[in-house]
């Protein structure tokens, strides 16, 4: 864990936060988000283990690797404010919608959690009301700021899920068909490097009913991308520095064009 990873992840820990602000005084039109930036697990959920051994929640299952450190570098150099969720996707998936069956999971590439299986209702409307909604209000809050705000939603993936063929890509720009004019633009700059392979809506699909730039931008009709960049080029803090730098000037450069 790097730098600006142990730093955010500290602050979480601390505070129980379910979001973490970074540069909130910034006065930019982007705004970057972070949905998958931590593998905590609050105390008050499930005495703070949900029976999932520790080199599983280290693993992208519990959270994405290395992107809160590229979503604050990423937000460092573009002069903006970054938000970030303050728990682990295990607990809830604040990239889903509150009707997805895949809010809360009970297997994720081979490795049950324990503390989801026959959750009671109560458990799954305080994990809502305590960490998934205070996350999308201060998202939405941040977002509705400017009139002119693009979300840059920063994830990452890993090289291979478990008995699946090895994935090709170095980054994936994912959107929706309801709206794709900026992830377009991405994708053709990343794409004039030779020595990357940029997955068009890989390794997932961009259009999610429901998920976080459902929610924030097309149902509102703001710009916006998603950036999957693959987690063993930006576990560590040279990587996340020098993709926030890629992805920076990129981004810059099509915003304005």
């Amino acid at each position: 864990m790097q730098k600006a990873e142990r730093c955010v992840k500290s602050v979480q820990r601390q505070n129980e936060a379910p979001v973490t602000i970074l540069g909130e005084d910034r006065d930019s039109r982007w705004l970057v988000t972070c949905d998958h930036a931590s593998n905590h697990v609050p105390a008050w959920v499930a005495g703070g283990d949900l029976g999932v051994c520790p080199a599983d929640m280290a693993r992208h299952i519990a959270y994405d690797v290395g992107a809160a450190g590229l979503a604050a570098g990423l937000a460092s150099r573009l002069g903006c404010t970054a938000v970030m969720s303050g728990f682990s996707r295990l607990v809830i998936d604040p990239n889903r919608g509150e009707d997805d069956p895949t809010l809360i999971m009970q297997l994720y590439d081979g490795t049950i959690i324990p503390a989801n299986r026959h959750l009671a209702a109560d458990h799954v409307a305080a994990r809502l009301d305590r960490l998934y909604r205070p996350y999308h209000a201060a998202l939405a809050r941040l977002a509705a700021r400017r009139a002119d705000t693009v979300i840059v939603a920063v994830h990452s993936f890993t090289p291979c899920l478990k008995g699946r063929p090895q994935r090709p890509w170095h980054v994936g720009v994912l959107h929706s068909h309801r709206d794709s004019r900026l992830s377009q633009r991405v994708i053709a700059a990343l794409a004039e490097d030779p020595a990357l392979c940029v997955g068009d809506n890989e390794p997932y699909a961009g259009h999610l009913p429901g998920d976080a730039i459902d929610r924030h931008a097309l149902q509102t009709g703001r710009q916006n991308t998603l950036i999957e960049v693959r987690n063993d080029l930006i576990a560590d803090a040279a990587g996340q520095a020098a993709w926030a730098a890629r992805l920076a000037q990129v981004l810059q450069s099509v915003l304005a064009g």
